[in-house]
């Protein structure tokens, strides 16, 4: 996986001046404990007052510099007693980042009858300042530090945070036109710029190629280990041509040289036809060995593919890969179960058998190679489709399991679900085609917590239902 940057948290914690000074301190440290389990960057305010809480109205400018300065993606306002709602809703406007409030469960009163911290008390008061600022906010339940909610709930945030940092950035490298009968993956280019800051680099397949042969020119030592690497992998139809492997060997070395260029941290490419009248090849293992290393590279030249991938990707917290796949053909005996393939662009991360990844010759019987042939382990899946059309965008989301079921050729895995055919209705009544992302893990309700941050995209799960993510959500 390419190594990201973690997501930066302002650890802002928030007390009252009528409650325990000293409990307030305690809780202060003890959740900063557990939160530094996670692979985040803590921005804390020690060198703001002597507390290191937020308490003074007189606090509150130099609390938003220190965030602005540190460049903070979330903000998390702990509430160690009542907390200060206006002082942390001044702080959170200015910010405009993923907002967590939280307050630990209060302890029973004291000997006299004394409350020492009245935590979630405050937390009302802030969640309606919240809404005044016109400020989105995730909570987390009113638990202990070390409770299971907490912990599991702060995660999300966390990924949730990740998956907003992540739609800010997104810069696509497209690798020539779509293919001409491929009107489904067309895209609105200005309006993603214009709606979401993603940006798309075009490039021709023409540029492709002179790159691929600047590379054989200039980069051999390069050229000469990434063609080794393959030819571990490479056991199919084939294996004994040079040609394939050098050639698929260059075009991953031109892939990252553009990105490089261009600054972009995924692709789109036109993977056929023109590509194989000209390079002889598939560039399908080429994008599967981007996908192992975190950079996701979609078929048929699908722009909102990629963002897709991105965004699944990150909602995983960007520590496993993701995977590209056609919503297939349905099983021939469970009326659930759906094949999710393609020619060969799946990490092989999630090989079944690991052993035997090939590339091999073309699926189709084409005698080009450069596809690749494996099924993915079984296990919980989660899929997800950005798209949209008429200025409406929305992010479909679905969780099932791969299971065992009939050999395919190409990369695949038979997807499990609830109800394939309510699936089924959802997606072709659109906004959304035949192409998904999908990763490993159940990560629905990270991906629908952050549609909440991301102006103008709606969550559309199929499963869990909105009602059963918000319980997700609460437990």
């Amino acid at each position: 996986m390419t190594v990201m940057e973690p997501v930066t948290v302002g650890y802002v914690p928030t007390r009252r001046s009528n409650f325990s000074v000293e409990a307030a301190l305690h809780y202060k440290e003890e959740i900063a404990d557990q939160i530094k389990k996670f692979p985040i960057r803590l921005v804390d305010i020690e060198d703001i007052n002597e507390e290191g809480l937020l308490l003074c109205q007189s606090d509150v400018p130099k609390v938003i510099k220190k965030m602005k300065e540190q460049d903070v993606d979330a903000l998390f306002f702990p509430h160690c007693n009542f907390g200060c709602e206006g002082a942390i809703g001044q702080v959170a406007a200015a910010l405009r980042v993923p907002v967590l409030l939280y307050g630990p469960q209060d302890d029973a009163p004291d000997e006299t009858g004394m409350r020492t911290r009245d935590s979630q008390c405050g937390l009302f008061a802030s969640g309606k300042v919240m809404r005044r600022h016109n400020v989105t906010f995730s909570y987390i339940t009113n638990v202990s530090p070390t409770d299971d909610v907490f912990l599991r709930g702060f995660e999300r945030f966390i990924r949730a945070a990740e998956v907003v940092k992540t739609m800010k950035h997104i810069r696509v490298l497209q690798i020539g036109p779509r293919p001409c009968d491929f009107l489904s993956v067309m895209a609105n280019e200005s309006e993603l710029m214009e709606k979401f800051g993603i940006e798309v680099f075009p490039i021709s397949l023409m540029e492709l190629e002179l790159e691929m042969e600047r590379i054989r020119r200039e980069e051999k030592d390069k050229l000469e280990e990434v063609s080794c690497f393959i030819s571990r992998a490479y056991t199919g139809p084939g294996a004994e041509r040079t040609g394939p492997r050098e050639t698929l060997a260059a075009m991953k070395l031109a892939v990252q040289s553009f990105a490089d260029r261009y600054l972009c941290n995924c692709a789109c490419i036109q993977c056929w036809a023109a590509m194989q009248e000209k390079l002889d090849i598939y560039p399908c293992a080429v994008n599967s060995m981007l996908a192992d290393e975190g950079f996701p590279v979609a078929c048929e030249t699908d722009i909102n593919g990629a963002v897709s991938a991105m965004l699944i990707q990150a909602a995983a917290g960007n520590r496993i890969p993701h995977f590209l796949a056609d919503l297939t053909v349905r099983h021939p005996e469970k009326e659930n179960v759906e094949l999710l393939w393609h020619c060969g662009a799946f990490p092989s991360a999630f090989a079944k058998d690991k052993k035997n990844c090939r590339i091999t010759e073309a699926w189709d019987g084409n005698p080009q190679c450069g596809n690749c042939a494996w099924e993915l382990q079984n296990g919980d899946i989660t899929v997800c489709r950005f798209d949209g059309d008429h200025g409406e965008y929305s992010l479909f989301l679905g969780e099932g399991k791969g299971i065992d079921g009939p050999y395919c050729r190409g990369t695949y895995v038979w997807f499990e679900v609830n109800d394939w055919p309510a699936w089924e209705h959802k997606l072709v009544k659109g906004p959304y085609i035949h192409h998904v992302a999908g990763t490993y893990g159940r990560v629905a309700d990270v991906l629908y917590e952050a549609c909440r941050y991301i102006p103008g995209l709606r969550a559309d799960p199929a499963y869990p239902s909105d009602i059963e993510l918000e319980r997700r959500l609460r437990s």
